[in-house]
């Protein structure tokens, strides 16, 4: 019987199209085809990508990452004008992270704001200002009203943050049909886009709640029983260490950024790991295990590798270190042609170094990569 794996998708902003190459390597491999994907989960743009490889295996596509490779093809700026505006923005966020010239907080919601943007773009692809409409060009609006709810394999779960309430919001596609919005409202840094407003909820970036979404792998009410998952995956944008104690502003504020978007995947982390130390000193009772399909600790990807003591290893797909020690947090907005394509051959790379489930290349492909038992 095929291992039940679920897929986490970290969010990044443009820093996910490294997730992008990561998932086109794992499906150019057949991984469908050597495991049970049950259930997938996504943050902010690891959400959108998590959403287009999960409505690819929906709808059947042929090749499950081509709509993935193609939407973030279409959001890289094309024309000289896009090219223009995008660089001139990289390049002012990296003189104001630097000290180099004052920076200014507006609302995104602000007339000024709204009408500098609308004057700035002018000329470009609507698909590169709307992000509605990218999204829209790439995914079915009136098909997944139509589907409704969907429990079987695989389930999609999308983080976001209801600012209103201050609770984690989870979107699940066992519980209620797949919306735009669900992605929008993931994706919703607060410094560039307004709160997403759906019915009585109001959210912002998925950022503030799971980065990933993980322990609802492990929770029926979110993925149903059939769906619960035996190995949990982790595609990883911000790097867990640094190689020296940031000093420069900009410095500082990379590594705060990379800090607080593996919180919550720590966190995560550690309560799955407190479960399979509840099942190995024998708390659940065998009729327990047995409804749920449980032989053995649930398997996550090992954050440290300086951990003595853990049996069991599955690969952790992290960026190459030049690539990663390369990135500053303005490149998380960076659209440009080279950066989106430098990270997606990253992943591509790093994926294809790795040892792939049912593969002869066993412990010494493996131990190219980072690993965690569960």
């Amino acid at each position: 019987m095929k291992q039940k794996v679920a897929i986490a998708c970290q969010g990044g902003g443009s820093q996910t199209a490294f997730t992008a190459g990561v998932l086109k390597a794992l499906f150019e491999n057949k991984i469908q085809e050597r495991v049970n994907i049950v259930s997938l989960s996504g943050t902010s743009g690891g959400a959108i990508c998590a959403f287009l490889i999960w409505y690819a295996l929906k709808k059947g596509d042929d090749c499950v990452w081509k709509r993935l490779i193609d939407f973030w093809e279409d959001n890289t700026a094309q024309t000289p004008q896009e090219r223009f505006f995008n660089d001139s923005a990289i390049k002012t966020l990296k003189m104001a992270s630097q000290g180099l010239i004052p920076q200014y907080n507006l609302s995104p919601s602000s007339p000024l704001i709204k009408s500098w943007f609308s004057l700035a773009t002018r000329g470009m692809r609507s698909r590169f200002t709307d992000f509605n409409e990218l999204l829209a060009a790439h995914i079915d609006i009136s098909e997944l009203a139509a589907w409704g709810a969907q429990p079987e394999t695989p389930v999609l779960i999308i983080g976001a943050c209801n600012i209103l309430t201050g609770r984690l919001h989870k979107f699940s596609s066992c519980l209620e049909p797949m919306r735009i919005e669900h992605l929008l409202a993931s994706a919703c840094v607060p410094s560039i886009f307004p709160a997403v407003t759906l019915e009585t909820m109001a959210d912002w970036d998925g950022l503030f709640s799971d980065n990933p979404p993980i322990e609802d792998f492990l929770r029926r009410d979110s993925v149903g029983m059939k769906n619960l998952a035996q190995e949990i995956w982790v595609i990883k944008i911000n790097p867990t260490t640094c190689d020296k104690i940031p000093v420069a502003p900009d410095e500082i504020a990379d590594r705060r950024n990379e800090l607080e978007g593996n919180v919550s995947l720590f966190q995560n982390r550690r309560q799955v790991e407190n479960l399979n130390l509840m099942y190995s000193r024998g708390a659940f009772r065998d009729e327990f295990l047995a409804e749920r399909d449980i032989k053995e600790p649930i398997k996550i990807p090992k954050l440290f590798p300086e951990d003595p003591d853990q049996p069991y290893h599955i690969p952790m797909i992290d960026m190459s270190e030049d690539l990663a020690k390369s990135l500053t947090y303005e490149s998380k907005l960076d659209r440009s042609p080279e950066c989106i394509n430098r990270l997606i051959r990253d992943g591509e790379k790093q994926d294809k170094s790795l040892s792939m489930p049912g593969s002869d290349e066993g412990d010494d492909a493996r131990s190219r990569g980072k690993h965690m038992p569960g």
